[in-house]
């Protein structure tokens, strides 16, 4: 126990190294199965150029903005006070960001060279069986999920281990502890960054080509969704690695560093007992600092564990079911486990802003966590599963055509949003209620520690969707396309799944952020009862519809050029229809290539700069409410806001997309069965084309823009914190106020005793008056 509590901090940066060497592993089993024939592999390379090349060209765009911001990080580094108050960052912090950049690229980049790996392979264990099909597609899915945990658990725990160094820290609640906390936000910030723009741009890159494949080939043309013959079908399949896989992968990985982090801030306010000069949790006090790393760490072994219970017996069995046992299994052992390692790490009694808390509640915080994760995944799957009661009546209105579809998806999207709400909120007081902010910050992060197990799920999904198109390209028997196709429809309710894991882990990554801020900005409250505060919350919950509006514009603008492109190519290369002819694939590749590239960098700036704008930009000019509490309300109205719209357009576009492919085989309107190329299925596909931008650009994005806004708020904080002088011209104006009122008063008193006195002496004139008179 002695040599674990004297090392524990090294042992965090070797639990990702395993996680790494276990994703090695598993990525060359998926490389050593059979990748099919001659032209399973072309089209499978077809896909991997494709997605290379959009990678290439996204990350020489965001390699100069990483270079510039660091820049800038770089010099505020060198700025040690502002009004009067001592700053604690340093110059150090912009090579935090740029690794935490270059991890969160690499996260992105090892899910989907994964992803491009297993598709071809999957397909090929499909025309085997369906056990082998999942074992291959799953085990692709996990090395993305191990790869983004391994990185995220040894670049923190790694950096944070230098920082103690660099900066000679000795003490947890140490001013230079705060210094190494505060470079450690670049890392993060490095991570929310890269995320956003590969979620948007991935986002805009497969809705783009999908949109346009679906209106041409499958409207205009009749012909299946994954035809060799579409010209935008390569560019469909490069879309879900570089947005479902990629982009989800650098997602989660900044939610997972952004989680930890939060909880780290939290935890070194947390002032631990000693007694005879020795902290009394063994740990020199860093214990509430290390929780998170350390439950996050372990959490990696558990999802590899909980790995081992995928499994399936047969061609009749429940993919649903199996993947839901390894996910169950991981949340239980790691609930488990959590008893051990709280006890174990932290002191008894611990007191954070005025709430006094034990372990024991840190621990029932954590499970709080757990719960609501599955909660969330469990309500979900509930609205965007098929067969369930959401996606049925979606179906049963298709009926009436596409009008009537297009309600029924907005309406399930809109109550989709009432029990998730319930939890989280449930989630928060109950966490709160327990452990105080740190609850809140630590329940986060017990939800996070199977990360590694939630994107093994959500990945699977699209490799699984790209075995089925290459099954259908390749024009294999029908059986190997019903297995992928098994395959794929549980695919498409992970993916909705873990979306919104997703937005709930953001949404409580987000207050926990949100929490550091105000500590860090030095403000006690947001008081909404001030107008500036109360605009700042108005423009906030503005935010996540003008982020929505221009994503799903993207898509749309880059959809019409892909929908003239492939009309093109159908009227002007003649023998595409019979197989005479290969389409130009990669003109559409490059179509959602520059699409994606032009159109996200709005959206980026707008949630990198609007913090700074505010937080620098009304610094001073109201001289009783500072910037930062201003700031405060504009995060509060974004998050509330965008979790809202996360989840309304995600389980939405899910709904839409699985009553779709719920006539695949075969659906019972009024008493009648509908099939494909129905006039109720074209209902559908319309249905499905709104939902695309919803469920996979704009939808899962939200999470990423409340947390990047909360993120870049944390970084500016100290720059913009209520200083010592700017606390004594508050109240000055206070004083002025009350003083000022208290003249009033008095004013009014001695005008109240003159009335007083000449109503005395015109009742003596009276009386007198009344007295003289004659009678």
């Amino acid at each position: 126990m002695e040599f674990l509590q004297n090392n524990l901090i090294y042992l965090i940066p070797v639990m990702g190294l395993i996680g790494i060497l276990v994703m090695a592993v598993k990525s060359a089993w998926v490389n050593k199965q059979d990748a099919g024939d001659a032209n399973m592999q072309e089209l499978a390379g077809y896909i991997a150029d494709g997605a290379m090349a959009f990678l290439k060209a996204e990350w020489k765009v965001l390699s100069i903005f990483v270079v510039f911001t660091a820049a800038l990080l770089a010099y505020s580094g060198t700025v040690h006070e502002v009004n009067g108050v001592a700053l604690h960052s340093s110059w150090i912090i912009a090579v935090a960001f740029v690794i935490g950049a270059v991890f969160s690229a690499t996260a992105g980049y090892i899910g989907m060279k994964a992803a491009t790996k297993a598709n071809v392979r999957t397909t090929q264990a499909a025309r085997t069986s369906l056990k082998q099909a999942l074992k291959v597609s799953f085990t692709g899915g996990t090395v993305m999920g191990l790869g983004v945990a391994g990185l995220a658990i040894l670049g923190l725990g790694g950096l944070f281990i230098v920082f103690l160094q660099i900066f000679n820290v000795l003490e947890a609640n140490s001013t230079e502890m705060k210094t190494a906390i505060e470079v450690l936000t670049g890392f993060s910030l490095g991570a929310e960054s890269i995320a956003l723009f590969a979620r948007v741009g991935g986002g805009i890159y497969t809705k783009a080509a999908d949109v346009g494949a679906d209106l041409v080939g499958k409207v205009e043309a009749g012909i299946p969704e994954d035809d060799v013959r579409n010209p935008a079908t390569i560019a469909d399949n490069v879309g879900d690695n570089v947005g479902d896989v990629a982009g989800m992968g650098a997602d989660l990985f900044g939610s997972y560093v952004a989680t930890i982090l939060a909880t780290m801030v939290l935890g070194q306010e947390i002032i631990v007992e000693k007694i005879n000069g020795i902290a009394v949790d063994n740990l020199n006090g860093f214990s509430p600092v290390l929780l998170p790393m350390v439950i996050c760490g372990l959490g990696i072994i558990f999802s590899i564990i909980g790995t081992w219970f995928v499994r399936i017996k047969g061609e009749d069995s429940n993919v649903q079911t199996a993947l839901n046992l390894g996910n169950w299994g991981s949340i239980v052992i790691t609930a488990i486990a959590s008893y051990f390692i709280v006890t174990a790490m932290l002191p008894d009694q611990l007191h954070l802003r005025g709430v006094d808390f034990t372990s024991m509640d840190v621990y029932y915080a954590i499970i709080v966590g757990l719960v609501v994760g599955t909660l969330m995944s469990i309500i979900t799957e509930y609205y965007t599963a098929m067969g369930k009661g959401p996606v049925n009546s979606i179906i049963q209105q298709s009926g009436t055509g596409h009008a009537t579809n297009i309600i029924g998806g907005l309406s399930v999207g809109m109550k989709s949003t009432v029990a998730p709400i319930l939890v989280l909120a449930a989630g928060i007081i109950l966490s709160y209620s327990f452990a105080g902010l740190y609850g809140v910050a630590i329940a986060a992060a017990g939800m996070m520690a199977t990360t590694a197990m939630q994107l093994a799920i959500d990945a699977f999904g699209p490799i699984a969707d790209n075995a089925g198109g290459i099954a259908e390209m390749s024009q294999l028997p029908p059986e190997v396309r019903e297995r992928t196709d098994n395959l794929d429809a549980v695919g498409n309710t992970t993916a909705a799944t873990g979306k919104g894991f997703a937005i709930a882990s953001a949404a409580l990554t987000s207050l926990a952020l949100f929490a550091a801020f105000v500590g860090v900005a030095g403000i006690s409250a947001i008081d909404i009862y001030k107008a500036p505060v109360l605009a700042g919350l108005f423009v906030g919950a503005m935010i996540p519809f003008i982020f929505s509006a221009l994503c799903i514009a993207a898509v749309g603008k880059a959809a019409m050029d892909m929908v003239q492109e492939v009309r093109r190519q159908f009227r002007e290369i003649p023998g595409i229809m019979e197989y005479k002819a290969k389409p130009e694939y990669e003109k559409c590749v490059a179509i959602s290539t520059k699409a994606s590239i032009r159109e996200m960098m709005l959206p980026g700036a707008i949630a990198l700069l609007v913090p700074i704008i505010v937080g620098f930009g009304f610094k001073g000019v109201f001289p009783t409410v500072s910037s930062a509490e201003i700031l405060g309300g504009l995060l509060a109205g974004v998050t509330v806001s965008g979790v809202l719209m996360g989840i309304f357009q995600s389980n939405a576009g899910g709904a839409w997309d699985n009553a779709k492919k719920s006539f695949e085989k075969g659906v019972k309107i009024n008493g009648e069965m509908f099939y494909k190329k129905s006039e109720p299925h074209k209902a559908s596909v319309t249905g499905d084309t709104v939902g695309d931008p919803f469920k996979d650009t704009s939808g899962p994005s939200m999470n990423i823009l409340i947390k990047l806004m909360s993120i870049v708020s944390l970084v500016i904080a100290p720059y913009i914190a209520v200083s010592v002088r700017d606390d004594l011209s508050a109240k000055a104006v206070v004083k002025t106020e009350l003083k000022m009122s208290g003249h009033l008063d008095a004013a009014n008193q001695q005008l109240q005793k003159e009335l007083d006195s000449m109503q005395t002496e015109m009742n003596k004139l009276t009386s007198k008056a009344i007295q003289n008179a004659p009678h």
